[in-house]
């Protein structure tokens, strides 16, 4: 079993708080992580069970009575629990009484949402990271805050990084040694989520177009998004395309990063930007293997972007810092890929590249976000395909990509 990194504030907000949900997408590792915290000490019981399942929908206040405390798995298949599960903690306020995992992000669900306010807190978790896959728990973005210079001690490069980056998280996916039973799985897996999840959490009039839906934000991945442009490939309106990509989002299949803004600054763009959640995900859909790379390298950038994004989003669920993501672009199309920002409004800007130089030029939109931000503005980070960290200007770095994954 790979170390969880998250599982500490899993097991610190249990010391404090009534219900915690652990909440990702389906096969990250969730109900492992949960059965781990509870062991043999707390009532396991899974939605995923047929029968255990029809007794929490057909009696729901009858199914939670009498339970002391108890591991929930999938809660989003019977949401109507949320509401005994709230009377419930409100007549007894011991804390850690019911540990849940739900592969749907519940706050999307305004029943849901509403119900337990104030008495659970959600933890976010994604598949595997490369720092827990190397059993080396990383402190990228705290030592980007700290305004200490990027290190590394376990690189990856070149062949090595396109196959670590293409194939994902996914523990199942790991366990297959040929890229054609990775992929496989991977579009087995869209299959599973498309015909059970997706029916779990919303009214889809169509659903018979999700899949194609996923197939083209496949190939907007990284991209500003445009559902007007996409809806039309499908025949939907932009209203509905929206809808059904907040539907995927809520699934922990994509993401949109929103655009980073300040008032001081009236000229960029307001449009947010597409990102899957795992990068061997978003190589599967586009069929994209390491012999792929090895003839046309250009269809490696969007999805280590989609990798280093997906990096930064777990390390974030671990780090001392809480950040919001976001990424920037102005009219003249200076662009910083992604872009944290803590509780305090300091700012962190990452550029990601494919290629083993990095030049001045790839740093023009970083020096046009650090000077937006002022003194908010701690350090800019150009990540390559190299094992030299360089210097470029008073905060800004070249950094080797393994850096993700260092512990020094």
């Amino acid at each position: 079993m790979y170390p969880r990194y998250i599982k500490a504030r899993i097991e610190e907000a249990l010391t404090d708080t009534r219900v915690v949900l652990i909440s990702g997408p389906r096969q990250s590792g969730k109900t492992t992580l949960a059965t781990d915290i509870a062991s043999d000490r707390i009532p396991f019981l899974t939605l995923d069970d047929t029968n255990v399942l029809r007794s929490a929908i057909n009696d729901p206040v009858g199914f939670i009575r009498g339970l002391d405390r108890a591991v929930i798995d999938e809660i989003q298949r019977a949401p109507d629990l949320l509401l005994s599960i709230k009377s419930t903690v409100d007549d007894d306020r011991t804390p850690g009484r019911f540990l849940l995992t739900g592969s749907a992000n519940l706050m999307t669900v305004p029943k849901a949402a509403d119900s337990l306010a104030g008495r659970m807190e959600v933890i976010r978790i994604l598949p595997l990271s490369q720092a827990e896959l190397l059993s080396k728990q990383s402190n990228f973005i705290d030592r980007a805050f700290a305004a200490q210079t990027p290190a590394a001690d376990r690189f990856i490069l070149g062949d090595g990084l396109i196959e670590t980056v293409l194939s994902g998280g996914y523990p199942e996916a790991l366990g297959r040694k040929k890229w054609g039973r990775k992929q496989d799985w991977y579009n087995s897996y869209l299959d599973a989520i498309v015909q059970r999840d997706v029916r779990d959490i919303a009214h889809v009039e169509h659903l018979a177009v999700m899949p194609k839906l996923l197939a083209v934000l496949a190939e907007h991945s990284g991209q500003l998004v445009n559902y007007t442009g996409i809806g039309a490939a499908l025949g939907l309106n932009h209203v509905t395309t929206r809808k059904y990509v907040k539907v995927l989002e809520s699934l922990y299949l994509v993401h949109t990063l929103q655009p980073w803004f300040t008032n001081r600054l009236k000229r960029l763009t307001k449009s947010p930007k597409l990102h899957f959640l795992d990068a061997g995900l978003l190589a599967a859909m586009r069929d994209v293997t390491p012999d792929v790379i090895r003839k046309e390298k250009t269809a490696f950038g969007t999805i280590l972007e989609t990798f280093v994004f997906s990096e930064l989003r777990k390390i974030e669920s671990w780090s001392a810092q809480k950040c919001l993501f976001s990424h920037y672009r102005d009219k003249e199309k200076n662009e910083v890929d992604i872009v944290l920002q803590n509780r305090r409004g300091e700012i962190i800007g990452v550029e990601v590249k494919a290629s083993a130089t990095v030049s001045a030029d790839d740093f023009s939109g970083m020096r046009r976000l650090a000077t937006a931000c002022g003194d908010r503005f701690i350090q800019g980070l150009v990540l390559y395909d190299h094992d030299r960290t360089v210097p470029f200007a008073d905060n800004m770095f070249a950094a080797p990509l393994s850096s993700l994954w260092s512990a020094s």
